[in-house]
């Protein structure tokens, strides 16, 4: 829903993730940096929008047990951000590359773990059945978009890095026992900005 309460058709996804898309913001991923992307799966599931978010494992690398979108590094064998994204997801959570309909590219974000993530909007079937990876997915769930869009629903707080800069950081309430934080958070937050579901300060 917008909030003047009228709903987010298809074709106003579509038509405001292209007008991102050809002037989005584009990192270079140097320094150090690696290219990641991240697939912002969207799911027309009881009667509204809602995002599918993961939470990771214990055993997985880095942002144990953290929320987050699927997806990861870009591999030599991807031949482009999307496949990657797809891939990942596949890997993942097992959905398809087949079922899902890509939008387009938002803006880049550099991570504190050293990747450039471009996230990536996809729309998924529902209802859809899931593979999940054990080693690398704990859990699947979905939030509504207009949960994400209630402005009382998150704050920005700044953190502290270990190198010893402080960052404004966007903290999600909980919702079903999760929380959304961080990078994912940033990437929701300018997400729903891009649809209008949230004005800028």
């Amino acid at each position: 829903m917008h909030p003047n309460g009228s709903p987010l058709r298809e074709e106003d996804i579509y038509s405001k993730v292209k007008a991102v898309e050809r002037e989005r913001r584009v990192l270079p991923a140097t320094n150090g940096f690696r290219r990641a992307a991240v697939l912002i799966p969207l799911a027309w599931k009881g009667g509204e929008w809602q995002v599918l978010f993961t939470r990771r494992t214990e055993k997985v690398q880095s942002h144990k047990g953290q929320v987050s979108y699927p997806g990861g590094a870009v591999e030599p064998l991807d031949r482009s951000l999307e496949d990657a994204a797809c891939r990942e997801t596949y890997e993942e959570i097992g959905l398809a590359p087949d079922q899902i309909r890509i939008v387009g590219r938002l803006h880049d974000y550099p991570t504190i773990s050293d990747f450039v993530i471009t996230p990536i909007v996809g729309l998924i079937p529902w209802p859809v059945s899931f593979q999940v990876s054990a080693e690398e997915v704990q859990r699947v769930f979905f939030v509504p978009l207009h949960w994400l869009a209630d402005p009382t629903h998150f704050e920005e707080r700044p953190y502290l890095r270990q190198n010893g800069k402080v960052e404004p950081v966007i903290y999600y309430q909980h919702y079903d026992g999760e929380m959304v934080w961080g990078v994912t958070g940033r990437i929701t937050v300018n997400f729903l900005k891009i649809l209008g579901m949230l004005s800028e300060p």
